[in-house]
C-alpha cells in the first residue's frame, strides 16, 4: 500500500479491517475500513439523523479508507467484485472483532484523480461533494481545498432508517450514550467554570480555566473518557467549535489544550 497507492499507507488508528483479495496465490488487491468521517454534510443531509444523536451512531459505519488493485490485476469487473464481497462478510467480520454490528459503508473519491466508476458499479450510491475542508492535527483545515465524491453503501435495507431513528433500537447501542453539543452549549459551556479558582501558577498559562473545564466536560458528555480520549476529542474540533469554546488564538489558529494541560488541571498534581 505504501508503495503503490497514491496516499501511501494509512496509519492504524481506531477500529480498522484490512483484506487483501486474492486470485489463486496471488495478491490482487488490498483494502482497508476503518472509522467513519466525523461530519460530512452530504451524508449526513442523505441519512436525516439528528445532530445530537449523530456522534455516538458513527460507529455503525464504515469507511473504505484504502482500495488498490495491483498493478498486474488491472481486469475488467474485479473491482467492483471485491467490493461486493467485501461488503457480503463485513458486518460479521466487524461484529466479531469490534463487538458491534455495522449498517453502511462509506468512503471519498478524488474527482481530480477517479470518476468512483467502480463504486457505481458495485452498486455504491453517490451522494454529491464534500466542501473540501481536511482534517489536520490542529482540527480542520481553514480554507477548502479539494472536494470529494461521497458514495455510501447501505448493508442493510433499513440502514438510512435505522440511523436516523430518535431513539436508537437497542440492538446497535453499546457503551455509554453520546450526544453532539449545539453551538449555544460550546459557548456556554465554559462560563459554569468561572468561580472554580485555578491552582495553576500564573506564570505559563496557556489557556483559561474554565476553558479548559468546558472542554473537558464536553468531551465526557460526548462520550470520551480518560485524558487521552479527552484531548483527541479537542484536537477534532473545528475552527468554529474552538472559537465557541473561548480558546486562545495565536496565528490566525484556535490553539486547544493538550492532554498534558487537561491531566494537570484534573488531576491530583495540578500546578
Amino acid at each position: 500500500m505504501q508503495q503503490h497507492h497514491y496516499l501511501g499507507d494509512l496509519a492504524r488508528i481506531g477500529h480498522t479491517i484490512w483484506y487483501v483479495a486474492t486470485r489463486g496465490e496471488q495478491w490482487a488487491a488490498l483494502l482497508s475500513f476503518s472509522a467513519a468521517a466525523w461530519k460530512c454534510g452530504v451524508r449526513d443531509r442523505w441519512v436525516g439523523w439528528d445532530f445530537r444523536s449523530q456522534y455516538g451512531r458513527l460507529k455503525l459505519i464504515a469507511n473504505n479508507s484504502r482500495f488498490l488493485i495491483l498493478r498486474d490485476w488491472h481486469i475488467a469487473n474485479l473491482g467492483s467484485k471485491v467490493l461486493s464481497l467485501c461488503g457480503q462478510r463485513i458486518a460479521g467480520d466487524w461484529q466479531a472483532r469490534f463487538g458491534h454490528r455495522l449498517l453502511l459503508m462509506e468512503t471519498f473519491v478524488d474527482p481530480a484523480r477517479f470518476h468512483g466508476t467502480v463504486y457505481r458499479a458495485a452498486n455504491w450510491t453517490c451522494l454529491g461533494l464534500t466542501r473540501g475542508f481536511r482534517r489536520t492535527r490542529e482540527g480542520y483545515s481553514q480554507r477548502a481545498e479539494s472536494p470529494k465524491l461521497v458514495f455510501v453503501r447501505p448493508l442493510q435495507r433499513d440502514a438510512r432508517a435505522q440511523l436516523s431513528r430518535c431513539i436508537l433500537d437497542p440492538v446497535y447501542r453499546t457503551g455509554v450514550p453520546k450526544i453532539m453539543l449545539t453551538a449555544e452549549q460550546m459557548r456556554t459551556l465554559p462560563d459554569f467554570f468561572n468561580d472554580i479558582p485555578d491552582p495553576r501558577r500564573a506564570q505559563g498559562r496557556r489557556h483559561r480555566l474554565p476553558v479548559v473545564l468546558g472542554i473537558a466536560a464536553a468531551a465526557v458528555l460526548c462520550g470520551m473518557r480518560g485524558y487521552k480520549a479527552i484531548a483527541g476529542w479537542a484536537r477534532d474540533l473545528g475552527p468554529k467549535a474552538r472559537e465557541r469554546f473561548g480558546c486562545r488564538r495565536k496565528q490566525r489558529r484556535y490553539l486547544v489544550p493538550r492532554e498534558s494541560i487537561i491531566r494537570g488541571v484534573m488531576g491530583s498534581d495540578s500546578t
